[in-house]
């Protein structure tokens, strides 16, 4: 994708992009495919309702400018600001996703997101020894150079960010910034922000968390992260949701062994056998990252590094791992071609973690909706002639072969008997007439009139 720019946006264009990514029916992948087809968000807006019209769509509503701006001054006031896709300090491992949020919400130093960063989920419901593991791998890494990346949940997700305060973590939230999920990790959050580290997020201020937000916080740890390392997991959970989701991005897929005994390590066993790297020390996980051996911890065993005080390991007088890290900081340059991952898991892993249900967010809340749309052809365009003529006679065919059970798009080429632009204009229509969902994988599915 295009986006690229050599400064950053003017205010009138960044408040364009917000209201883009605000409307209805257009998520991460159509507000791209817009962006590059009408190489500003001032004249996407002007061209969305006669797109609407030709997709069937009553109106998409996007908000005014005045919205749009109010939700800018907001986060300001609150001492964020948004970083706009394609401008110089938005991550670069985050931007080459196909569904990166066209505008992210930071609080805290934008420097932080573009060092290498790894990210380190688990359990909420962790065991102590998960914990204190967390903690000392992530204090580890972060002594090494990387960036520390988690979600902010209870369990693994809380230790990992506590061992990386003094080198830097990123907490990446569920809802918007101003609502710190669990309310308990207010603390935590506020000591993120005082030791230099970050929080972002792809929703608007007063955005409450609720399940369906979580899956999409997931897909921005993996994103902004080389890889994911993954300790104590059941085998529905978040943590294998994020797992997914970094596979599907081309990052490194790591995990921590556990007791066959123990329910909140058989995900992350199972991800062993399928494939992910194993990680007993930090060591381990620097390996797995591509990063030179040589700049590796000595080696350090998970018995050692979870031993009490009165254990051998901890009257051994042996110097902390992290006093044998060489940093690495120096070597990784951002934006670099990330290595290749290990073979790993290729099933879906699970269900997204299932939090109680809070209270709806006010009506501009819940515009950003996740999707991955395409308009037609590799260069933007609509088709033209008749195969444009024939648009809304296509969609109501895809939608006759449509279901509520995803299937892929190449898929759907090959049973329509329509050409792939066609199909993709077709596609359009539907998700702006707001009757598709997209799915990772480039995968679509028929939502419920």
């Amino acid at each position: 994708m295009s986006l690229a720019h050599a400064t950053p946006l003017t205010d009138p264009e960044r408040a364009d992009r917000l209201r883009l990514a605000r409307t209805f029916s257009v998520g991460p992948v159509t507000f791209r495919r817009l962006i590059d087809r009408f190489h500003s968000a001032a004249e996407a807006l002007r061209a969305l309702p006669d797109l609407a019209r030709q997709a069937g769509a009553e109106r998409l509503n996007p908000p005014s400018r005045a919205e749009a701006e109010d939700e800018i001054a907001a986060l300001a006031r609150a001492g964020g600001r948004f970083l706009a896709l394609g401008e110089p300090l938005y991550p670069e491992p985050l931007a080459a996703v196909e569904d990166a949020p066209p505008l992210l919400a930071l609080r805290g130093d934008p420097a932080l997101l573009s060092r290498a960063a790894v990210g380190v989920v688990g359990s909420r419901n962790a065991s102590a020894g998960g914990r204190r593991l967390a903690e000392e791998l992530s204090r580890e890494l972060g002594a090494a150079g990387l960036v520390v990346v988690s979600g902010l949940a209870r369990g693994i997700d809380a230790a990992a960010h506590r061992g990386a305060l003094a080198s830097g973590t990123v907490a990446v939230f569920a809802g918007g910034l101003d609502q710190v999920y669990p309310p308990e990790h207010a603390d935590l959050a506020q000591a993120i922000l005082d030791q230099g580290g970050a929080l972002v997020s792809e929703m608007p201020l007063g955005a409450e968390p609720q399940a369906r937000h979580f899956p999409r916080r997931n897909r921005l740890v993996s994103g902004l992260s080389r890889g994911v390392l993954v300790i104590e997991a059941a085998l529905k959970s978040g943590s294998l949701t994020t797992a997914r989701f970094a596979l599907e991005q081309g990052r490194e897929v790591m995990a921590v062994p556990g007791s066959p005994l123990d329910p909140r390590c058989r995900g992350t066993n199972q991800l062993l056998r399928e494939g992910a790297g194993l990680v007993e020390t930090a060591a381990d996980a620097l390996l797995h990252l591509g990063l030179d051996p040589e700049l590796a911890l000595r080696p350090h065993s998970i018995s050692a590094s979870m031993a009490g005080p009165g254990d051998a390991a901890g009257d051994s007088g042996r110097p902390s791992p992290a006093s044998d890290i060489v940093s690495i900081r120096d070597q990784i340059r951002p934006g670099e071609t990330l290595p290749s991952p290990s073979p790993a898991a290729r099933s879906t892993p699970g269900d997204a973690p299932q939090v109680p249900a809070l209270a709806s967010p006010p009506p501009r809340q819940g515009l950003v909706k996740e999707n991955q749309a395409s308009l037609g052809t590799s260069d933007g365009r609509r088709p033209a002639g008749d195969e444009a003529a024939t648009g809304s006679e296509s969609a109501r065919k895809l939608a006759e072969l449509l279901g509520s059970a995803p299937v892929s798009v190449d898929e759907l080429v090959r049973r329509c008997q329509m050409s792939p632009p066609v199909v993709r204009a077709a596609l359009l229509d539907l998700e702006l007439a707001g009757r598709l969902e997209r799915h990772p994988g480039d995968r679509v599915s028929l939502l419920p009139t």
